[in-house]
């Protein structure tokens, strides 16, 4: 009799501990490979995300703040810069372009950006790739006009044509009473095509008309928020880093934005390691479940691996027929690991896009795919050893006779 027949025959007689063992190394298998991609993916994702961006010009405060604040839409601003600032920039022969931000109010918790048309004018946000009307036109700088991102629209219910009145702050509360309504109405005049980046949660206005909203501090009406900075070289960026941030004391340079975003995830690393661990724990408990579930069936099988042995097996053979039966529990705990995984990655990826508008690939392939089920089948068949120990020590002659 054959190894696979034996494996298959047991597996078939313990079909219940078979699939609860396989169940919960599915769960502890899923969730290993989604944490490592998620942290992977995001890293990646966020590092490259500038929107097209080399630099944030702002007030005095961290760089990552800046950027989180400018390019991610989240977090707060860290204050305003007066328009003169932004046009010295502009006026930089090393500078490309300069786009002027300013914010301060949201609709349904999604932020209300104010800037000017030419964001929407050629600007490409990824190489090949520029910010598109989908449905309407760009809005007119001197009228209260809103043009949409996606998922903004898409959350709202906006479409061309829709009025609304924007929610003074960043927040916005489900208590009325927490919330201030501005007198001014804006029409929707354009929904953009899906980007996949922060600008798909932004309800852009003409910067002018936030700066004069009623209600806003008239003294601030020349003031931005920050400035998104395209530069004509890499080496522009070191000297206005200096001109800024070393000699300067009243603005902050955030240069390059790829590098500002990996300061967050060294921050949070400690947090990655800590999801990485509970993966590993869980994945051993799983490991275990294999070790106990086979284990405490052996009392059961004595008199069928006597028989095996009297039919002329070797201890070796039964030895290696469950080291084999447990990384054979393993491999179908893997292939249910790989639907949990998905899952789990897909209903993660929906949460950081509406919170950041950045997309996760739930099916982009990485090695984790590979070493994965291998460290959970190779965990699994060391847990395997014990109960093919015992199975190895059982005597033939006292197992086969008869009960009294």
């Amino acid at each position: 009799m054959t190894l696979p027949l034996l494996v298959r025959r047991s597996l078939r007689q313990h079909a219940l501990s078979t699939v609860v063992t396989a169940l919960s190394l599915s769960l502890a298998g899923g969730l290993l490979m989604t944490v490592w991609v998620l942290r992977e993916q995001a890293r990646q994702t966020f590092e490259r995300m500038d929107g097209g961006w080399d630099a944030v010009l702002g007030a005095r405060s961290s760089k990552l703040q800046l950027v989180l604040n400018a390019v991610f839409h989240l977090e707060a601003s860290p204050g305003n810069i007066k328009a003169s600032d932004v046009a010295v920039l502009a006026s930089n022969p090393a500078v490309r372009a300069v786009v002027p931000i300013a914010m301060g109010d949201n609709y349904g918790g999604f932020r209300i950006v104010g800037t000017t048309t030419n964001l929407f004018g050629g600007h490409e946000y990824a190489p090949g790739k520029a910010f598109k009307v989908a449905d309407g036109r760009v809005f007119d700088a001197g009228l209260r006009e809103a043009v949409v991102g996606s998922f903004a629209a898409r959350r709202l219910g906006f479409r061309v044509g829709t009025e609304f009145q924007p929610y003074h702050g960043l927040n916005y509360s489900s208590n009325p009473r927490d919330n201030v309504q501005h007198e001014d109405t804006y029409v929707v005049v354009g929904v953009l095509e899906p980007s996949n980046t922060p600008a798909d949660r932004v309800v852009w206005i003409p910067v002018a008309g936030l700066q004069n909203m009623a209600g806003h501090d008239p003294s601030a009406a020349e003031d931005y928020s920050a400035a998104l900075v395209k530069l004509r070289d890499p080496a522009a960026g070191f000297r206005l880093d200096q001109l800024y941030n070393k000699q300067g004391d009243r603005l902050t340079f955030a240069w390059p934005i790829g590098t500002v975003m990996a300061q967050l995830f060294d921050k949070i690393g400690w947090f990655d390691r800590v999801l990485g661990l509970v993966a590993w724990l869980v994945a051993l408990v799983a490991s275990a479940s294999v070790l106990a579930s086979i284990y405490n069936s052996m009392s059961g099988r004595r008199r069928d691996i006597a028989i095996l042995r009297a039919l002329g097996a070797r201890r070796g053979t039964v030895f290696a027929a469950i080291v084999l039966e447990a990384s054979a529990v393993a491999a179908l705990g893997s292939l249910g690991g790989f639907v949990v995984h998905v899952g789990l990655l897909a209903g993660a990826g929906s949460i950081v896009r509406a919170q950041t508008g950045v997309m996760i690939e739930p099916f982009q392939p990485g090695w984790v795919w590979v070493w994965a089920p291998s460290a959970l089948v190779g965990l699994a068949a060391l847990a395997g050893v014990v109960p093919a120990y015992k199975a190895y020590g059982v005597d033939v002659a006292s197992s086969l006779a008869p009960e009294s």
